[in-house]
């Protein structure tokens, strides 16, 4: 079942929630919509679902306008952060709720309800917890029964809003690489919203990056990742060192550097924001060769697991610069905070400075 959103405006009041949002959903996608609090993901949602109604623009579904439909009719299943089961009914109640309440004539027999959920609750491999209540339960197994009773009704879509929210990092860790080979076996469209980028970008099949009520950039999560179309998407997704910088004739000044950019990433003659992530990074004892380099000075070391990070300040600027390097890498430096390095920027992303007075 694919998605067509065309155009959709939702406001709040004075607050614009959603402004002119188009977007495709093609049939089996998992599709992320990703950013932060107030960018309007839920909203979106939300409003696919039926949920809530568009001020302008309309939804389709694989090509019929659904715009108008109540939710009943638009056969969604509709995951919440929060679970929403019942607490007064077993897992095995909680999960045939939506084929119970079903108009007599689209009922399911009790037999029929039975073969089901066992066949679901065996897909999320909790049927040994059939007789068991919401409170006996840990976060991650809720979810996935929440899940299971969203499934429950054969929804066409599969809406998901902050799934794993509310769980610790590790189990969040393990149920998204369970509902990405969940989605691989049923292949139901789905969309999930989130504010994790690391989610998104291991999950998805694409990503939408929203902020403010509008769309960003669309993309596979490499693409999003290794070509981000703006510098907010540049800034969303993983931690990144920003300059202010100056192009002229191919080459970006940065920090006292001129660096020739990239045939892909050339911009016009004019000020422009430079962009490094910090594995970008390369770091020497002593100046070889004649790429260009900072000298800098070793503030602050953390390790953190396989990685770590080194935080530099540029010699004679106020500039912080963050560095990752394996462990390998530093061992192999055996770097000391205080001691002076040179620093090697590698795949220097720019943007015109649409900011700069003119």
């Amino acid at each position: 079942m694919s998605i067509e959103i065309r155009n959709v405006k939702k406001n709040f009041g004075d607050f614009s929630a959603l402004n002119d949002v188009t977007l495709d959903v093609p049939s089996g996608e998992l599709v992320a919509l990703l950013g932060p609090s107030g960018c309007g993901k839920t909203t979106l949602l939300r409003i696919i679902a039926g949920l809530e109604a568009p001020d302008a623009g309309s939804i389709h579904f694989h090509g019929k306008d659904t715009t108008e439909r109540d939710v009943r009719e638009r056969q969604v299943g509709f995951v919440f952060q929060h679970y929403a089961l019942f607490r007064h009914m077993n897992v095995f109640e909680n999960v045939a709720f939506g084929l119970r309440v079903r108009p007599k004539e689209t009922r399911p027999s009790d037999a029929e309800i039975k073969r089901r959920v066992h066949e679901l609750l065996e897909l999320v491999q909790l049927d040994w917890l059939a007789d068991r209540y919401p409170p006996q339960l840990s976060g991650g197994q809720r979810q996935r029964i929440a899940l299971a009773r969203a499934l429950a009704v054969e929804p066409k879509v599969l809406l998901l809003d902050e799934p794993f929210g509310a769980l610790d990092a590790k189990v969040r860790k393990e149920l998204r690489r369970w509902l990405r080979r969940l989605h691989d076996e049923l292949h139901i469209t789905s969309v999930f919203v989130t504010h994790d980028q690391e989610e998104a970008l291991e999950v998805a099949d694409r990503i939408v990056v929203m902020n403010k009520g509008k769309v960003e950039q669309i993309g596979t999560p490499q693409e999003v990742y290794d070509n981000p179309a703006t510098p907010y998407v540049y800034n969303f997704l993983g931690n990144v060192n920003q300059f202010k910088s100056n192009v002229l004739k191919g080459e970006a000044s940065i920090g006292g550097l001129s660096i020739k950019l990239e045939k892909e990433n050339q911009q016009a003659d004019g000020a422009a924001l430079a962009y490094i992530r910090p594995h970008d990074i390369d770091v020497q004892r002593i100046k070889s060769g004649s790429a260009p380099a900072f000298e800098a000075k070793v503030n602050y070391i953390h390790a953190i697991g396989p990685l770590v990070r080194l935080e530099l300040q540029q010699l004679g600027q106020d500039a912080i610069i963050e560095a990752e390097l394996t462990q390998e890498r530093f061992r192999e430096l055996g770097l000391n905070t205080g001691e002076q390095v040179f620093i090697y920027p590698r795949n220097v992303r720019v943007f015109v400075d649409n900011t700069a007075s003119a």
